[in-house]
């Protein structure tokens, strides 16, 4: 059995270098599809095979495109039922799950290919290896390897588990298991061994996921990297902070999200009103859109330019593929074509998007729903905010969905004090029915003041600072969009300080080490949001600091709610 060692560039995580999660499962890809022993032979074919989970690993960092110049003929489904293809040797790339075993084991009693690769995205139980090679009665085996990408990257220091329904926190074993192999996988693909580990002491899921990694680090010599001192883990709970997931979102990657749906890099943009067929479905990848990277984390106005300019550029470009007045310009331009399509492509889908955001903000009245939205994350206001809430559930204007989030962002915020009954009512009253108004008394049975960590609400100087810092580019628009700075980032400087404390967090592993950090992986059970990303790559680009967010998915206020309703 090889063990894949880290996935990028290899060797140990220098202090000073940043941890790049795509980098490092893109390393691992490359491995996988270079590897030797699937060098091309003379009518002999490569096939990729996949389960459901490595098929968003891969697709997050590599193009169909590019697994086919890596001459591979085929990639489907592990399982998959088909005749047999000896001409074939196959790359298999998989979670080491019983079932995949199982899979596994039956394919090898009836080998459907001339050879079998296997790379697994995690570590591989001795129970489990000793059914595979009992299994291999054809001996069509060749290599066993680990490669630790058992999670999705999406940005460079963010990543998710994609599982559904996680906010029940570990109530299932599947869900416990795959977290803290989630989170043991980040570990060995970054190459580092954490100095401490940290979690929310009150949160039962963190608790458990903390101390399970931390069994996990003890019992295998593999976890143990020497070279340098390793990163602060955080283990934290999505129920601490329920206000982030229900807020509008002003930057590309957030709003795109929130507005539309962000899931494996896709976006639907099928039923918008003008949009083309080829853009009915589109791409946006931070690893293969160099505009999408540069400006995920730009708000509403920045991108407005941005796009203005992308589309300036291509009318530039466009001039020139007119003046073709010679053979030498013709050679020109087919040499330019490639590149000239693909930014055509680009241009209409940043446009496309750009257009259909525009149109449900203008729609939804987002720029007023947002107003009341950030005035009840920031600042107590009751009297106020309560005639303004009324004043919103009350108009036509406001969408149902907007409706329910406001209602809930002021009982979350005045839940002693607030006529919770008469807000019930403004709700049903409104047209709203009466499974989604029950969701007022849930999001307090679950994320209220009693189940919460405290400090939501409370003295969180450094996040008035920063929300002061930072400058919104919202044309003609104060700062009055982006003042909300989640909770996650106040826990985040507290723990890079070495201040977090002892009363609202437990610690396991090496004792004593309740000291300043400059390196962080931060995980949160129940999910993390493309806010709480545009804050930490913030802090990453400030410099002096790595940090690494994961969570077991990536929440907008509609899959917040909807894993909230069946709690």
């Amino acid at each position: 059995l090889g063990g894949g060692g880290g996935g990028g560039s290899g060797g140990e995580m220098a202090a000073s270098s940043r941890m790049d999660v795509i980098d490092a499962v893109r390393g691992y890809i490359d491995r996988i599809v270079g590897n030797k022993a699937l060098r091309k032979e003379a009518n002999v074919g490569k096939v990729l095979l996949l389960d459901a989970f490595t098929t968003q690993v891969v697709s997050n960092v590599y193009s169909q495109t590019e697994i086919l110049e890596k001459d591979f003929f085929l990639v489907e489904q592990v399982g998959a039922v088909h005749e047999s293809m000896p001409h074939l040797k196959a790359a298999v790339f998989v979670r080491p799950t019983e079932a995949n075993i199982t899979m596994l084991v039956r394919e090898l009693a009836d080998p459907k290919f001339k050879e079998y690769h296997l790379f697994f995205s995690n570590i591989v139980t001795r129970p489990l290896l000793q059914r595979l090679a009992e299994a291999d009665d054809h001996e069509v085996v060749k290599q066993v390897h680990e490669m630790y990408a058992d999670f999705v990257p999406v940005n460079e220091d963010l990543l998710s588990l994609n599982l559904g329904r996680s906010l029940s926190g570990t109530a299932s074993p599947a869900l416990l298991s795959q977290s803290v192999q989630g989170v043991l996988s980040v570990l060995l693909s970054m190459k580092v061994e954490p100095r401490h580990i940290r979690f929310q002491k009150h949160s039962q899921a963190a608790t458990q996921v903390a101390h399970e990694v931390q069994r996990h680090i003890q019992g295998d010599g593999i976890y143990h990297f020497t070279r340098q001192e390793g990163p602060l883990l955080l283990i934290l709970d999505r129920m601490d902070d329920p206000v982030t997931p229900l807020l509008s979102q002003w930057t590309y990657q957030a709003m795109v999200h929130e507005l539309l749906g962000l899931n494996n890099n896709r976006v639907v943009l099928k039923g918008a009103p003008g949009v083309r067929e080829d853009l009915h479905e589109v791409v946006l990848s931070s690893s293969a859109d160099k505009f999408f990277a540069q400006h995920r984390h730009s708000n509403y106005g920045e991108l407005g330019e941005a796009i203005k300019g992308l589309l300036q550029e291509y009318q530039r470009q466009t001039k020139l593929n007119e003046a073709i007045t010679s053979v030498e310009d013709m050679q020109a331009f087919m040499e330019r074509y490639p590149a000239f399509r693909s930014h055509s492509h680009a241009v209409s889908k940043h446009v496309a998007l750009m257009t259909e955001l525009s149109r449900l903000i203008e729609h939804c009245s987002l720029m007023d729903v947002s107003q009341l939205e950030q005035d009840l994350a920031c600042n107590d206001d009751q009297s106020s905010q309560q005639r303004e809430l009324v004043d919103r559930l009350r108009s036509p204007r406001v969408k149902a969905a907007d409706k329910l989030r406001l209602a809930l962002l002021y009982v979350l915020r005045y839940e002693s004090t607030a006529d919770i009954q008469s807000i019930k009512a403004e709700l049903s009253a409104s047209g709203i029915p009466a499974s989604k108004v029950a969701l007022v008394d849930k999001v307090l049975l679950h994320c209220g003041q009693a189940k919460r960590a405290p400090g939501l609400y409370g003295d969180r100087g450094f996040m008035s600072r920063m929300a002061r810092n930072f400058q919104s580019g919202l044309a003609g628009v104060a700062n009055v969009y982006t003042q909300h700075v989640p909770l996650l980032i106040n826990t985040l400087d507290m723990a890079l300080k070495g201040k977090l404390k002892e009363s609202s967090f437990g610690s396991v592993g090496p004792q004593g080490a309740n000291s300043a950090a400059n390196s962080v992986i931060v995980f949160v059970v129940g999910g993390v949001t493309y806010e709480e990303a545009t804050k930490v790559a913030e802090m990453n680009a400030s410099g002096g600091v790595s940090i690494v967010l994961g969570g077991t998915t990536i929440h907008n206020s509609t899959t917040f709610l909807a894993e909230l309703s069946e709690l």
